[in-house]
């Protein structure tokens, strides 16, 4: 069982503010909010990226945990999501936003979340999409894998939790994406951590959440076939 108990530090930390995460915070949102109910607790794995989804911190008492002791508030918990310092069952609900990547073995973090879930829990996940996008970016940032969306509901599948939902996101932005991945695979590889946001002019950003808006209205009532970010909501059964 490996996983770095030194993270390299999220980009959100440093720039929450960036599109991606504004985008990704509605898109989140629209796709996960109609399945969360009233939990009565709420475990955030990898708070990291809590600037992003701060419309989560109203659900329920939250615990997060993360093994960035900077990302952590009072009474939050620095471990790793491999060995959850919690008993079976702890929590109404579980989110864990652009982790699972992170997670090596990733059965191991899988069935951690299932264990610390009750019976009738559900679990909120994010991963990033697609092998042939990996780049020095997703090594530099402590990725081990980005997913498909079939990849991902049958990591869960297999963990017994039953998916509710899945879909892509970040439809919309896709070809831009592409484009970018590919531009950092044929650049000269860089001399030191290649962990930087691409920066984009004002006219960019303004047609980048656009495009992000039509997604969201789509994702209200459908799925996406395709994106760069893949997205699940699953089900612990009673």
């Amino acid at each position: 069982m490996t996983e770095s108990m030194v993270q390299p530090p999220s980009p959100s930390m440093a720039q929450p503010d960036y599109w991606w995460y504004r985008a990704r915070s509605e898109l989140l949102r629209t796709i996960v909010e109609p399945f969360i109910g009233d939990p009565a607790t709420v475990l955030d794995v990898g708070s990291a990226d809590g600037p992003s989804v701060g419309w989560m911190r109203q659900r329920g008492h939250r615990v997060a945990l993360d093994l960035d002791f900077e990302a952590l508030g009072p009474g939050d918990v620095c471990a790793s999501a491999l060995d959850m310092p919690f008993g079976d069952g702890s929590f109404d609900l579980v989110a864990a936003f652009d982790v699972l990547e992170h997670c090596e073995p990733e059965s191991r973090a899988v069935e951690e979340i299932a264990r610390v879930l009750r019976p009738g829990g559900r679990l909120l996940i994010a991963v990033p999409a697609y092998q042939w996008a990996w780049t020095s970016f997703d090594r530099d940032i402590g990725h081990h894998r980005r997913y498909t969306r079939k990849r991902l509901v049958r990591a869960l599948e297999a963990a017994g939790l039953e998916v509710q939902r899945s879909t892509y996101m970040f439809a919309g932005t896709l070809p831009m994406f592409t484009a970018e991945r590919l531009a950092r695979k044929v650049r000269k590889e860089p001399t030191g951590p290649d962990t930087g946001l691409p920066q984009i002019s004002t006219v960019a950003e303004r047609i980048l959440l656009g495009l992000c808006n039509v997604d969201g209205r789509i994702l209200r009532t459908r799925n996406l076939p395709f994106g760069s970010s893949v997205v699940a909501v699953a089900t612990k059964p009673g």
